[in-house]
């Protein structure tokens, strides 16, 4: 698999997106995933995203989008974050991307006040008639798991439930390994998504609470999962997922420090030749 890494490392570091691009590009990875938001990027700035990565050759694998307003309970809200959705698999498709990252919403209310079963039925409907579009364009969905409580995905089972009941062949899991870890999901349970997985992000946490920091300052005991992970066959990449660093002004350091890290992790497990 390819190694990859999330853009907005750097721009949570308050560095620009070429400069960033560039960085990633002479530490190692073979490819980046882009967080941007087509309705907040003018035209220059995402037209300067795909020619710089170009220029590197630096392959776009993924977008991220996080649209928890599918399963909002008011319709035009609905039908404005479909309509955002389709504005990014759309800027997927001029980057020349495998598939959009998307993150779900959570059940509202504590899981009193709306019923589960339709804000869960609402994410299905949502997503199939995305899977389609998707479809339409080459592409494909990658669901993000998201190890909250309320979280509409937050553990393997609700995930191969919800991709199994969208049906559509555009749309599949994404599996993150810190978020495996802070959802108390065993390393065998991912044997559950074989064929239904195609993208992985991989990140270090506490155990205790979300943490996206560089593989080997956290708990996490990558080699069982990453063991699984090359049963599965997935033909993607593995993105690193680093957040607020907690000194941006020695973000290069920490991300080499992720990078070299990680790619030790995937010679060692033979994930990266």
């Amino acid at each position: 698999m390819r190694l990859g890494m999330i853009n907005s490392a750097w721009a949570q570091a308050g560095r620009d997106t070429v400069w960033g691009l560039e960085k990633t590009k002479a530490l190692g990875f073979d490819c980046v995933d882009i967080f941007i938001d087509p309705l907040d990027a003018d035209v220059r700035e995402r037209k300067l995203v795909k020619d710089t990565c170009d220029r590197l050759d630096l392959p776009i694998v993924s977008v991220c989008c996080v649209a928890v307003g599918l399963i909002d309970f008011n319709p035009s809200v609905q039908r404005f974050h479909f309509q955002r959705v389709k504005a990014y698999l759309d800027l997927c498709y001029e980057y020349e991307a495998q598939n959009l990252l998307l993150v779900l919403g959570e059940y509202i209310w504590n899981r009193e006040v709306i019923p589960p079963e339709e804000q869960w039925k609402q994410g299905v409907v949502q997503c199939r008639s995305l899977a389609t579009y998707a479809d339409s364009l080459g592409l494909k969905i990658a669901l993000e798991l998201e190890p909250f409580p309320l979280s509409l995905l937050n553990d393997v089972d609700s995930m191969v439930r919800f991709v199994d009941e969208v049906n559509h062949p555009a749309l599949k899991a994404n599996i993150d390994i810190s978020h495996l870890v802070l959802a108390n999901v065993k390393p065998e349970e991912l044997r559950k998504l074989q064929g239904k997985a195609i993208h992985v992000h991989i990140s270090d946490c506490d155990g205790k609470v979300h943490g996206d920091l560089p593989p080997g300052r956290g708990v996490v005991p990558f080699e069982p999962y990453l063991d699984e992970i090359k049963k599965l066959n997935i033909e993607g990449a593995i993105s690193l997922e680093l957040e607020y660093s907690p000194d941006p002004d020695k973000i290069e350091e920490w991300v080499q420090e992720a990078y070299e890290s990680t790619n030790a992790l995937l010679q060692k497990t033979g994930l990266r030749g």
